[in-house]
């Protein structure tokens, strides 16, 4: 099922005729709508001040804080969409395994799922072990009225590769290993993965999410034909477990210009495009059916407000043929980034795109 296809009833009233929503069911918009990964974060100065002191993993646990952070950016750009805030590693974290978020580093997980007796360590993920989230979600979705919020999860391929390589990586060995060398006990590390991000997600579409993304963060470090075989069939698994609820599905990854079109048959109703693929050609690849979101650089952002609204022209140029597009970077708000320039890319997109 598509979201095209979902009841109007099973999707939140107050904001079913939202932009965001609207493009995310390739329907006419009044103006492109925008939103941004890690919008709520480090390049925010009132984000710096309200997690002075609090580690990571505590503050994705903290609803009032949660929901502070995660209506930061929609106060101060006027951005079309909310993303909730947390983690990839939250719900991995909320099973029992023994990991922690370090500063400058990333997630690192103290036992590192190398064997079969390994995966004893993911138990299935309950709406107890992050009830924390469901009782956010209610405090956002009041705030919000009829900004959607939007709920997101890791992808299987992701948490994996933590899990296995017991960090960040960036040749990703010891989970290309497995998936190489023990297919079988990859497939079900996978599978298990799958579960437990399904889980996820339908605690927050329960909650009142209006959307959900799938991150596959490092799946563009797999041959298509690799993720094929060893990736999709978990992602799609996440995909179809909430189908039922009529929410939109977006699915993003980085680096993925070769993956894009496999990473919409998995099941997204919105396919992410990096920066790296124009989104004409983006929609080429995906193929007809799917909204695109995306795509400016995040480094153009750098650059003088000229420069900036140029390069979100030849985005915009490029989405002009689009059934539906979502105005997005190519990957998260660096955290140097300058707020106002941020605030000004949402002002200039509403304005160039209205109709």
């Amino acid at each position: 099922m598509s979201a095209n296809d979902a009841p109007r009833a099973q999707q939140p009233s107050a904001t079913y005729d939202s932009a965001f929503l609207k493009a995310c069911r390739r329907e006419p918009v009044p103006h492109t709508p925008v939103w941004f990964m890690r919008q709520a974060g480090r390049s925010l100065p009132e984000y710096r001040k309200v997690r002075e002191g609090i580690g990571m993993l505590e503050s994705c646990m903290r609803p009032e804080l949660v929901t502070e952070i995660t209506l930061q950016p929609v106060r101060r750009h006027g951005v079309d969409a909310a993303i909730y805030f947390s983690d990839i590693v939250v719900p991995l974290k909320a099973i029992g395994v023994d990991l922690d978020i370090k500063p400058g580093v990333g997630p690192v997980v103290e036992r590192p799922i190398r064997t079969r007796a390994d995966l004893a360590q993911l138990r299935d993920l309950t709406p107890e072990d992050v009830s924390y989230v469901t009782e956010a979600i209610g405090l956002l979705t009041r705030e919000l009225g009829s900004t959607p919020l939007i709920g997101f999860a890791g992808a299987p391929f992701t948490l994996a590769s933590y899990l296995v390589e017991g960090g960040p990586s960036r040749t990703y060995e010891n989970a290309k290993a497995m998936m190489y060398g023990d297919p079988e006990l990859w497939a079900d590390l996978l599978d298990r993965l799958a579960d437990i991000t399904a889980a996820f997600l339908k605690v927050q579409i329960e909650a009142g999410a209006s959307a959900v993304q799938l991150f596959d963060s490092w799946a563009g470090a797999l041959a298509p034909v690799d993720y094929r075989r060893s990736v999709l069939p978990a992602s799609a698994k996440v995909f179809e477990a909430v189908a039922g609820y009529g929410v939109p599905r977006i699915h993003f990854g980085v680096g993925t210009g070769e993956l894009l079109r496999l990473m919409g048959e998995a099941g997204a109703d919105v396919v992410g495009a990096d920066w790296r693929v124009p989104l004409d050609e983006a929609a080429r690849r995906v193929g007809p059916g799917k909204a695109l979101q995306g795509n400016l650089d995040p480094t153009v952002l750098f650059a003088p407000t000229e420069a900036v609204e140029a390069k979100t022209r030849e985005v915009l140029d490029s989405a002009a043929g689009l059934e539906g597009h979502v105005f997005n970077l190519g990957h998260g708000v660096m955290p140097s980034t300058d707020p106002d320039a941020l605030t000004r890319l949402v002002e200039y997109v509403h304005a160039r795109t209205r109709r």
